[in-house]
């Protein structure tokens, strides 16, 4: 700004000697209330207005509030008495000049007294402002205009949120025209009295789609603690572009989200296609796709429950489902307005970030099985390297860490699971070992005490009496070979039995993937749910095949989504 420009600044902008005077009047226009007072509020109206607009820009100009007051110490009790003036409030440019001096003096960081009372005193008039308090001089106006009390304060309130969404639209960061994102934080701050009200909605909708674009435009504590309140409570509708803003901005709305969909999700009588509804309504895929930052706390929520609870077999699929639904979410975005993979995977293993997510419908089918190897491989290395670091230094976790991720993000991507136990319908024994080391470790993680070892060895054993059950060649079988099948099943003295969902996912496979007659099939299910009472297992199970292959690019013929539905059918039935 030259010399020139300043002196015509300080030459315009109100003086404490003009201050006085109006303030003068308008305490003449407070204790009288008649008519010749309205007329002379009237005649008086474009040179206040223009008085307004001057101490605004003076406002803005000033590098704090508090130096503000110091130079206007009359400042507070002029706005003050006329916003209790409805006199002046009743006319729209007068009453938006007044907000936008009171946003103005609005500090975002407060510090010392004086702008710390001043900011309290500012949300306690706009809210004031906004509610159906009346006083003798309001009730007055309101009476010789004939406009009913509900309805001036309801003109009030719209105009005020109008104006605000107008300042907060004007807002910009610029390094030569200085930074006007404080009013951000105003605005948001003034808004909390107004959380609920329905005619707020827009203002509420605007703050949280603002931009971010200086650390000094972050909206108010208050006014997040306020939303997150109203919107738990169901007390405040809000569209879905602002529910997604309230969950960037909000971490407590967040988190709540997250684990109210695992709750919904979890609970007893879920079954793949209700989560799958579920998780997509929810909105939290599409909000993770839209900011990484959402996906990370929303991932690490379920990261933390399943580490609680690795061999719950719904809380796995629920995780299975939410990523499986955000990655279809982010295909839907321009590659430039997305993150990349490693932002949203940052602590998976480089290496296998591609292989898993890639969906096995993305690749011809005669892939799969080259491709399930070598992610079994890969996966194998990474826990044979742990087991070495355990030999040399047992202190040493940045083995565990690597394979525990390794293990979630196999979690996340289970339609590979899926794969490898269709798989190994058709495999021999040259080729099934790398799809019975993925099952296991899916279902075995750790290896305490060489515990994955041993249920590696059971795996085996019964992918074996599988094939022996399954092969046409050999039936009729042997009446006790089903039985063998199902003592695996069973606790052993110092050996724990086979993990059930790996035994159940291996048995539904062969019956649906199987040259078996449906009939037989079908037979043989019933007895090892029956005696194993593995009902809910078994039903998800199906459940998670039938999705899978419902899936755009998938391939499954009409016989094996005959044989699915005929064996969810005889599930139900049971």
């Amino acid at each position: 700004m030259t010399e020139l420009q300043v002196q015509q600044t300080d030459e315009s902008s109100p003086n404490a000697e003009e201050l006085s005077s109006w303030l003068e009047k308008v305490i003449a226009w407070g204790h009288a209330d008649s008519l010749n007072t309205w007329k002379d509020i009237s005649l008086h109206s474009s040179r206040l207005k223009d008085f307004l607009q001057q101490l605004l820009i003076q406002i803005n100009n000033v590098s704090s509030t508090a130096e503000t007051m110091k130079r206007l110490p009359l400042l507070g009790q002029f706005l003050g008495r006329l916003c209790w003036n409805p006199h002046v409030t009743a006319e729209g440019e007068s009453r938006g000049l007044l907000f936008q001096c009171l946003w103005a003096l609005y500090s975002e960081h407060p510090s010392n007294a004086v702008e710390r009372e001043a900011n309290q005193w500012i949300r306690k008039v706009l809210c004031q402002l906004a509610t159906e308090e009346e006083d003798g001089a309001a009730l007055a106006l309101m009476k010789h205009l004939g406009v009913p009390s509900k309805e001036y304060h309801l003109k009030v309130l719209k105009r005020m949120v109008t104006i605000m969404q107008e300042n907060i639209g004007n807002n910009q960061c610029s390094r030569t025209q200085g930074c006007s994102c404080g009013s951000i934080r105003a605005a948001s701050e003034a808004c909390v009295p107004l959380i609920t009200c329905p005619e707020a909605s827009p203002l509420i909708g605007a703050l949280l789609q603002q931009p971010v674009t200086c650390f000094r435009d972050g909206l108010s504590e208050n006014f997040l603690d306020a939303l997150h309140s109203a919107y738990s409570r169901r007390v405040l509708p809000l569209e879905e572009l602002a529910v997604v803003s309230l969950w960037y901005h909000s971490l407590p709305s967040l988190e709540e989200a997250v684990l109210r969909l695992l709750e919904s999700a979890t609970a007893a009588g879920s079954t793949p296609n209700k989560i799958e509804e579920q998780v997509t309504n929810s909105l939290l895929p599409e909000a993770c796709a839209q900011h990484c930052s959402i996906f990370l706390v929303a991932n690490d929520i379920f990261r933390t429950v399943l580490k609680q609870a690795e061999k719950n077999e719904c809380v796995k699929h629920v995780f299975q489902t939410f990523t499986k639904c955000f990655l279809r979410e982010l295909s839907h975005l321009q590659p430039q307005t997305s993150a990349s993979l490693k932002a949203f995977f940052p602590q998976s293993p480089p290496s296998l970030l591609l292989p898993l997510l890639t969906m096995p419908s993305e690749m011809p089918q005669e892939a799969l099985k080259d491709h399930l190897m070598w992610v079994s491989s890969l996966i194998q290395q990474l826990a044979e390297e742990e087991e070495e670091e355990e030999e040399e230094d047992s202190r040493n976790i940045r083995g565990h860490h690597k394979v525990f991720e390794a293990w979630l993000l196999l979690v996340q991507c289970g339609h590979w699971v899926q794969v490898a136990a269709q798989l190994l319908v058709t495999s021999g024994p040259e080729d099934c070992a790398p799809f019975l080391w993925l099952l296991t470790f899916y279902h075995h993680p750790t290896n305490r005490w060489h515990h994955r070892a041993s249920q590696l060895v059971q795996a085996k054993a019964a992918w074996d009496h599988l094939c022996g059950l399954f092969s046409v060649a050999g039936h009729p079988r042997p009446a006790d070979r089903l039985q063998s099948f199902i003592s695996l099943l069973s606790a052993k003295p110092r050996q724990p039995p086979l993990a059930p969902p790996l035994a159940l996912n291996l048995m539904v496979n062969f019956a649906v993937f199987g040259q078996l007659p449906l009939s037989t099939s079908t037979e043989m299910i019933q007895k090892v749910v029956d005696q194993s009472g593995l009902w809910d297992e078994s039903t998800r199970v199906l459940g998670s095949l039938r999705l899978r292959l419902n899936d755009r690019g998938c391939v499954a013929n009409d016989r094996v989504r005959l044989r699915i539905e005929e064996l969810r059918n005889t599930m139900t039935q049971m």
